[in-house]
């Protein structure tokens, strides 16, 4: 049994909380940190919390819990994250880590020299077609992953602070990239080095300091590419959408607006229908379980399983500090108009690098480019030959 300090009393600390409550039936949030006395009452009272506070330190020292889990605003994730280390408490911190590498990097340092268990909330990988897809690449099912584009894109956030550059530390790419890089680091192999990015980023619609709209390229030493696209100005709800191609297969991943419950409605839906969703009237796709689709009840079962084994979970701390050092390239390309290299101070992966053509052997003169079946029943063979490189045809009646 984990007794839990949830430090946040908002829309992220309310769907943690009740996944933490409906879980394991054993672990509880006694106590809730809130930077209003409104907020933390009101929490308390909803969810049946025992104990509020306005006080982030005497939250996070309650001498009845174990566990504190992050879910503040950004600007708040180190003070938070450096307060449960001193504590000697195991700290689960929400998505992204830090606004920047800098932060993710002294919170990584922080859990380590202090030795308390620390993981990394990303939910998004988390999601059950998501965890089935991911081992079914690393099961071989794509051959050699090529490309993984991940995308989610909505009308905008929920709360002031995150269209605030200064608390957010960005925009869209620090709200949403953050998820669709590390899907991609999943699908491509979280060991496998990111190298340089290219991005672009504009403020298209809001009137905002940061971005609302972003494309990205990651390189990969693998050869393969991770492409992020994100954006606050999508309308008609959320749209997240995963696909990932290999030498051998595709996988396409839609986990939002198209899951299989489809709704038209003239008199409207007379109250919430899912999240992001823009009206209750037309065509809706509700969510039957927003927790169990977002990947919610998979993360804390992995990260509260793992702190009882004394084993690492699936998504740590390192994991946020590298996704921090992606977005920080991508803030840097797109003002630069190029590529940017990826700056790691600290790499614990293969420096090994790959890329380049796998040649396929057809004959003893030939190498494979493509064979298909034409509409006449004929198998056309595209060939490369060995000697003088020329590319070649044949025709098999």
């Amino acid at each position: 049994m984990r007794n839990i300090t949830m430090l946040g009393s908002g829309f992220i600390g309310m769907f943690y909380t009740t996944v933490l409550h409906g879980l394991r039936s054993r672990d509880r949030v006694k106590m809730v940190y809130s930077r209003t006395e409104a907020g933390a009452r009101k929490f308390s009272q909803d969810w049946d919390v025992p104990k509020w506070s306005t006080d982030m330190e005497a939250a996070v020292n309650d001498g009845e819990t174990d566990v504190v889990v992050v879910g503040l605003p950004n600007d708040l994730h180190e003070t938070a994250v450096l307060a449960a280390a001193k504590a000697g408490k195991a700290v689960l911190c929400t998505k992204p880590l830090g606004r920047n590498a800098s932060e993710a990097k002294r919170m990584l340092e922080a859990v380590e020299a202090a030795g308390v268990f620390a993981g990394y909330l990303e939910d998004l990988v988390y999601t059950p077609k998501t965890l089935k897809a991911i081992q079914s690449t690393r099961n071989g099912a794509l051959g050699k992953v090529l490309w993984a584009r991940s995308r989610e894109t909505h009308p905008g956030p929920h709360s002031e602070w995150f269209w605030d550059i200064e608390k957010a530390g960005g925009g869209a790419i620090v709200d949403m990239g953050c998820h669709c890089i590390e899907i991609s680091r999943n699908f491509i192999g979280k060991d496998v080095r990111p190298l340089e990015v290219m991005c672009w980023a504009d403020t298209q619609v809001h009137p905002i300091e940061a971005e609302d709209s972003a494309v990205g390229l990651v390189k990969y030493a693998s050869g393969a590419i991770g492409q992020f696209e994100v954006s606050w100005t999508f309308r008609g709800g959320m749209d997240l959408r995963d696909e990932v191609s290999g030498t051998g297969g595709t996988i396409w991943l839609n986990h939002w607006l198209r899951t299989g419950y489809d709704m038209f409605t003239a008199e409207g839906q007379k109250g919430y229908v899912a999240e992001k969703a823009e009206t209750e009237t037309g065509w809706l796709f509700p969510v039957g379980d927003e927790a169990g689709s977002l990947g919610y009840v998979e993360m804390f079962t992995d990260m509260l399983n793992a702190m009882d084994k004394g084993t690492e979970p699936m998504e740590t701390f390192y994991d946020g500090y590298v996704v921090n050092t992606i977005m920080d390239a991508a803030y840097k390309s797109a003002r630069s108009k190029q590529w940017e290299p990826v700056e790691l101070e600290i790499w614990r992966g293969s420096d090994e690098i790959g890329g380049g053509i796998e040649l396929q052997e057809f004959d003893t003169d030939h190498f494979l480019v493509k064979e298909e079946i034409m509409p006449d029943g004929r198998t056309k063979q595209i060939l490369k030959e060995k000697e003088g490189g020329r590319i070649v045809e044949r025709v098999i009646h």
